[in-house]
């Protein structure tokens, strides 16, 4: 696996009036960075899509995002993941291609998605609400999943308590998977950071589809970040009933959880929050019962 972390040299320019800032204002240090680097994904030995993203969890990465495309939806439906020869320029493993192979009888695409994938960007081109209602195997309408609001409000604080690389670079997106216990709290099953918010995802839903947790009834996702419609689409094909975010929702992403039946929030920060669609798996403990 690829350094997760990169140091820099960097010029800090300090300009807060105080005494020392004014005789040395520009200091010399070292900055950590998130590493961001290419992974190439390949089904079968054909190249089918290339993401940036920061390594680490690349295997959890890989299965994650075929669940987000469609192709797969159960563990057995992966054979296996291996890294493939890759080198750089020093004749060092980059360990930046992964090649899934798939059960014989599961469906290949015709094609690769040709779609270079940016570190800001989930599943270019996928525009379609309904496109993701038929190619979805698990649906978040059933669940009978209902959250406290004050449950719901802590999950951001829990997922900063656990961003470790965050603390180092400051320079990441996470996605924590929380299980909602029989007593009404809320249990952090997987957290992952990379500088993708999608990649997040990807890696979290991957992780649990290989431990044969799809569909992720009676979860919530926290992410640290906004709800694009790439990660509602995320959310609902794994199955997951509840997708809440530190930021704002997209118009797209609310009109996909509304077709989805999956509760979706936004301004998670504390104190409050917005719920955009499904509000009646929200409940106020007080009043026993969801706000009008």
């Amino acid at each position: 696996m690829g350094r997760v972390t990169q140091r820099r040299k960097v010029h800090k320019y300090v300009l807060d009036g105080s005494p020392k800032a004014l005789e040395f204002p520009v200091r010399h240090r070292e900055d950590v960075l998130a590493v961001e680097e290419p992974l190439e994904m390949r089904l079968d030995s054909l190249s089918y899509s290339v993401t940036m993203r920061t390594p680490g969890d690349d295997f959890d990465l890989v299965a994650g995002f075929l669940v987000a495309e469609g192709i797969i939806w159960e563990p057995e439906q992966l054979i296996s993941l291996r890294f493939c020869a890759g080198e750089d320029e020093d004749g060092v493993q980059t360990f930046n291609v992964v090649e899934a192979q798939l059960r014989p009888d599961v469906p290949r695409p015709a094609t690769g998605r040709n779609v270079y994938t940016s570190s800001a960007c989930g599943i270019c081109g996928t525009d379609s609400v309904d496109a993701v209602r038929k190619s979805s195997h698990y649906s978040p309408e059933a669940d009978p999943l209902t959250v406290d609001a004050d449950v719901l409000a802590s999950l951001p604080a829990m997922l900063r308590q656990s961003q470790r690389l965050f603390d180092t670079t400051g320079g990441v997106h996470a996605a924590g998977l929380f299980r909602i216990t029989d007593d009404g709290g809320a249990q952090l099953l997987c957290l992952r950071e990379d500088v993708g918010r999608h990649n997040a995802v990807d890696k979290v839903v991957g992780w649990a589809l290989r431990e044969g947790l799809l569909p992720l009834r009676g979860t919530v996702l926290q992410v640290s970040g906004r709800a694009s419609f790439e990660l509602v689409q995320k959310a609902a094909l794994a199955g997951i009933p509840v997708l809440s975010a530190v930021s704002a929702p997209s118009s797209l992403a609310v009109e996909l959880a509304e077709a989805s039946g999956l509760t979706l929030a936004g301004f998670s920060r504390g104190t409050s929050f917005n719920v955009y669609s499904g509000d009646a798996r929200v409940r106020l403990a007080a009043a026993g019962a969801p706000p009008s």
